[in-house]
């Protein structure tokens, strides 16, 4: 197990982005991963889709055994420099819609068109009723 000295910043890292020359950050420790691309269980597209990025939760979120996480240990190239990765977004939930009395109208709409034909049908049955004759 190498032990990680360098420090690098996270401008250095994001330009290691392509299948010739793939970097992750993952837990605050940098990460060659190019000649592991093709050996990935999951795909290269995988680990590519994390290149630029802290990759922290992407590879905690799937589960790696302990196997996968000894094997990381020999593609360490150095450290991250924390100072220099950009902030997580913050989450904002989408405002909630104003009401808008102009769609009131295709609400009314679509009980007509749904109550018209029952009603069709009630009167059908009613006159059926009433103008059967008595046997």
């Amino acid at each position: 197990m190498s032990v990680a000295t360098k420090i690098l910043s996270f401008a250095e890292v994001s330009d290691h982005n392509n299948s010739k020359d793939c970097w992750l950050v993952i837990g605050g420790k940098v990460f060659d991963v190019t000649r592991f691309l093709e050996e990935h269980p999951g795909g290269d597209d995988v680990l590519l889709s994390s290149t630029g990025k802290d990759a922290t939760d992407d590879f905690e979120d799937v589960g790696h055994s302990a196997d996968a996480r000894a094997l990381m240990q020999e593609f360490c190239i150095g450290d991250i420099d924390l100072s220099t990765l950009p902030s997580k977004p913050t989450y904002t939930p989408a405002s909630q819609a104003k009401y808008d009395p102009d769609k009131t109208t295709e609400f009314v709409l679509k009980i007509l068109q749904f109550l018209v034909p029952v009603a069709i049908l009630c009167l059908a049955v009613a006159v059926r009723v009433f103008t059967k004759k008595s046997e």
